[in-house]
């Protein structure tokens, strides 16, 4: 059977009474005839869906389109081509009630133009060589592993309608325990304190953790959600990216050949919609993209006693004395895990820490109890001193804006995994006269 063809008999169907003979008159009323098969095909649709699946338009029409009736259709056209009405079937997380298009151009307060040309169903603005067509700028930094990291920002308008969408919809849905960030409630204590005090504690990376999750897993998180076809696919289209060619060109390759093959690796995701890093919506789009990678590896450090949480990308693993005999097992395990829910471990950043040696997780240590390292704290220390003996324009050697404030979000830091040495840092911020 045609395709545009099984699109106008499944959105026919749709739109009519659902049972043999509502379909059939509704498949007549769309070929302008009543063929034989028609019939045969009818009872076909029915007997696989005894209800209407007034979510999933695409699904019937590629159901209508499989039966073994539809065969027989031969070359036939369609007269007519109705449009297929759509409705939220379940809600489990209580979010706004979306039915069709015309329901979100309204909670984004557009229009359906303007909804088209920010969701970009068919890529012009992904696929636009001028900057003034794209909906996001492009940036890139240096990561600290000398790895290149692309940072795609979405213009202010599109930005204002994703966090309407976070704050709204993908916000109120939750993602798995194991994941402690980018959710209400989470931090990186949250995420180092299971694993303090351990015998074993695993470091593991996700390579590209945004650019991985593309644009059918992002669809079928708001198909989850409840949303119909149409409706999760303009989701989707508002909330994923294509770099474009001409910016990627801009990206320079890492100084370290040893990066070259992630590097390429990225370009690859990149090039394909996917979730952009600098986007609002990302970072809780990605945690319930992993819902499926946190269940099993949760299984899977069970299965051998120990624990498991995830920082965005950071994987956290701890157990007992005796993992140090069989690590290279588990790792082999969460690998495949991890492969085969379509994410890829970065194997440099992959850590095995006995308690002998110093236990760090996101910036923290946690062979007692999770704080900030000892090493860090004694340079602060040694900064606010000299701030206060020979003044802040002394220690303020790479030119950091607003100084003082910079040093106290790194005070709080300290403060907020250790109250006693951050009360102290704090009184010799307030000693040092900031004028100097």
């Amino acid at each position: 059977m045609r395709p545009d063809l099984a699109r106008a008999l499944a959105a026919g169907f749709l739109a009519g009474e659902w049972s043999t003979e509502g379909l059939v008159a509704s498949g007549a009323a769309v070929l302008g005839r009543r063929p034989r098969w028609l019939t045969s095909l009818a009872r076909q649709v029915v007997a696989l869906h005894p209800r209407p699946p007034l979510d999933r338009p695409r699904e019937l029409a590629t159901l209508v389109a499989s039966r073994p009736a539809a065969a027989r259709a031969g070359r036939a056209r369609p007269v007519a081509r109705p449009v297929s009405p759509t409705r939220m079937l379940t809600n489990r997380w209580r979010l706004p009630v979306l039915h069709d298009l015309a329901d979100l151009a309204a909670l984004l307060e557009l229009d359906a133009g303007e909804l088209d040309w920010f969701a970009d169903p068919k890529h012009w603005a992904r696929t636009a060589g001028e900057a003034p067509l794209q909906h996001y700028r492009v940036s890139h930094r240096v990561a600290a592993s000398g790895g290149i990291r692309v940072l795609e920002a979405p213009k202010p308008r599109l930005r204002r309608l994703q966090r309407r969408l976070l704050d709204e919809a993908l916000g109120l849905v939750p993602p798995h325990d194991a994941a402690r960030g980018f959710r209400a409630g989470g931090s990186v204590g949250s995420h180092a304190a299971p694993h303090a005090g351990r015998p074993v504690v695993l470091r593991l990376d996700l390579e590209s953790f945004f650019a991985s999750v593309t644009v059918g897993r992002v669809h079928g998180i708001w198909r989850t959600a409840g949303y119909p076809e149409p409706v999760a696919h303009a989701l989707a289209g508002l909330t994923t990216a294509v770099l474009p060619l001409a910016a990627w060109r801009g990206v320079p390759r890492p100084a370290d050949p040893g990066l070259l093959d992630a590097h390429w690796r990225l370009g690859r995701r990149l090039a394909a919609p996917h979730l952009p890093q600098g986007a609002p919506t990302s970072p809780a789009t990605a945690n319930l993209a992993a819902f499926g990678l946190d269940v099993r590896l949760t299984a899977l450090a069970a299965a051998w006693g120990g624990r498991y949480t995830r920082y965005a990308d950071d994987l956290a693993f701890s157990g007992d004395a005796g993992w140090g005999r069989g690590t290279s097992r588990l790792l082999d395990a969460v690998e495949e895990v991890v492969r085969e829910e379509g994410f890829r471990l970065n194997p440099r950043k992959t850590a095995v820490m006995p308690r002998a040696g110093r236990q760090s997780l996101a910036g923290l240590v946690v062979n007692d109890r999770p704080r900030v390292a000892r090493h860090e704290v004694d340079l602060l220390r040694a900064i606010l001193h000299n701030c206060r003996r020979h003044g802040p324009s002394t220690q303020n050697r790479d030119q950091v804006p607003a100084f003082a404030e910079h040093l106290r979000g790194r005070i709080a830091w300290v403060a907020q995994h250790d109250p006693a040495r951050g009360a102290r840092l704090l009184a010799e911020h307030g000693a040092i006269d900031w004028t100097r």
